[in-house]
């Protein structure tokens, strides 16, 4: 989430305390020297103070509330001042709760937690703070703060309704899903979270700008990602998504949030998209190996009519490497792409299309089976699965390429997974080795092609016996 500035109400300097409060005793503070200031910059759980009691800022208050603001004195001498905080419910001033940082550093954002396990559910609170220094002058207090304490969650799971993809059904693929979240009931909703893959992340929090203010992240800001906020207070929200990947079985998670972010049961949603691969042919007849072979490519009409195909996306796996290439599709959603089909077990390419709109389609499969490039070995004195020659004896081994022999540049071989040998292919692909054994035994003769392109063909074991 992009994180975006709070708006932030400074606190007015107040003229002194008018509720009757009792004032705070004086703490440790670095040499007496000029005057305090009255606290700045109010934040409570990492949000800007509100000075508006009809307007306080919603927090969960199970483990307290962390209060912060930033002291100062007119000395810029001084090293550190005493930061007090005091808290109380709006309803009863009486029941006072203080707090102090000793050693708040002027020009810096100081902080204390009050209240832990003390805040009623549901209660306002208000708050103050200010500066006192070494000989226990004091600075005046902050105009309060007001927060409001909720720690129940929404009791409801959020509804989920969409127009054009509605559960239960097959559904063609183009367009953006419309989807529309309800409160369902729960009066104090503010937002909804939603979820591809069913986690969900910290929402809210902040980032510590200079001098330690905090930079709040609205969770439901414009640059928010998988949040929408709810068009009033326990109203609705509406989102358009695209789906994720390639699956076209799709399970959207949602769970709605109050105004202290309390999250609700979740709901889930499913959709099921109809199958919207292009359509990929091969031209003309088979291609040699390595050589070029065109395909077509043609979108699936109901994509085409949701919205303009502008491109296919074609990846080509070999075995051995695998490549992407992005192909401009032409107005009627077709295109032609030639690929190199040199797999040393066959080739597979996988084609999806990408429409004006930013659907993603689910992607078409085409392969040309098991391709069998291995070489033929043959030999008159070591024949394969028997047995011949004897210790001493040289016998000749041939190499035959399967694939067209033009295309073969050598051979690599090894005898019983000893050092590989490579030599040279001649006319036609054929190359022809002499090896002489030097004790009776079974071997295994292993031996594969490399193209004059570079590409490793797949390996061949002959396996003889030596009388």
């Amino acid at each position: 989430m992009t994180t975006i500035l709070a708006v932030r109400a400074r606190a007015a300097v107040a003229a002194g305390l008018t509720l009757g409060l009792a004032l705070l005793g004086a703490a440790p503070a670095s040499a007496v020297g000029g005057t305090p200031v009255t606290p700045t910059e109010l934040f409570n759980d990492l949000q800007a103070c509100s000075t508006d009691q009809n307007a306080p800022v919603y927090t969960s208050g199970r483990g307290g509330v962390q209060l912060e603001g930033i002291a100062g004195s007119t000395d810029t001498g001084v090293s550190w001042v005493d930061e007090q905080f005091q808290l109380w419910p709006v309803a009863d001033p009486t029941q006072l709760i203080t707090g102090s940082d000793l050693y708040a550093f002027p020009g810096n954002e100081a902080s204390v937690t009050l209240g832990n396990g003390a805040l009623t559910d549901g209660r306002t609170y208000a708050w103050q703070a200010r500066t006192v220094d070494a000989g226990g002058t004091a600075s005046a207090w902050t105009a309060p703060c007001y927060l409001a304490v909720d720690n129940t969650f929404p009791s409801q799971a959020p509804t989920v309704t969409s127009a054009n993809y509605p559960q239960g059904q097959a559904d063609q693929g183009g367009a953006p899903i419309q989807l529309s979240f309800g409160a369902n009931g729960v009066s104090d909703v503010v937002g909804y979270e939603y979820s591809w893959d069913g986690e969900f992340g910290v929402i809210g929090g902040a980032v510590m700008g200079p001098h330690g203010i905090p930079q709040y992240q609205d969770p439901f800001g414009p640059d928010a990602r998988f949040t929408v906020r709810a068009d009033a207070l326990g109203g609705s929200g509406s989102v358009s998504l695209l789906p994720p990947g390639n699956s076209r079985y799709l399970r959207l998670t949602v769970r709605s949030l109050d105004r202290a972010l309390n999250w609700s049961p979740p709901t889930v949603y499913t959709v099921y998209i109809k199958p919207d691969f292009p359509a990929v042919v091969r031209q003309g007849h088979s291609p040699q190996f390595g050589k070029p072979a065109p395909f077509k490519l043609t979108a699936d009409p109901g994509v085409q009519a949701a919205s303009p195909v502008v491109s296919f996306t074609v990846q080509h796996w070999n075995g051995q490497t695998q490549s992407t290439e992005t192909v401009p599709a032409s107005g009627n959603g077709t295109a032609v792409v030639t690929e190199t089909l040199d797999g040393a077990y066959g080739d597979r390419l996988l084609v999806s299309t990408t429409s004006a709109n930013g659907w993603v389609s689910s992607q078409a499969w085409w392969d040309n089976g098991y391709l069998d490039t291995s070489p033929t070995v043959t030999s008159d004195v070591y024949p394969e699965n028997g047995s011949g020659g004897g210790v001493g004896v040289p016998g000749a081994f041939t190499f035959t390429p399967k694939i067209n022999g033009a295309d073969v540049a050598s051979y690599t071989y090894s005898v019983n997974w000893g050092a590989p040998v490579t030599v040279q292919a001649g006319a036609h692909g054929v190359a022809q080795v002499s090896w002489t054994p030097d004790q009776s035994d079974w071997y295994d003769l292993e031996v594969y092609a490399t193209t004059k392109d570079g590409v490793q063909l797949a390996p061949y074991d002959y396996y003889f016996a030596v009388n």
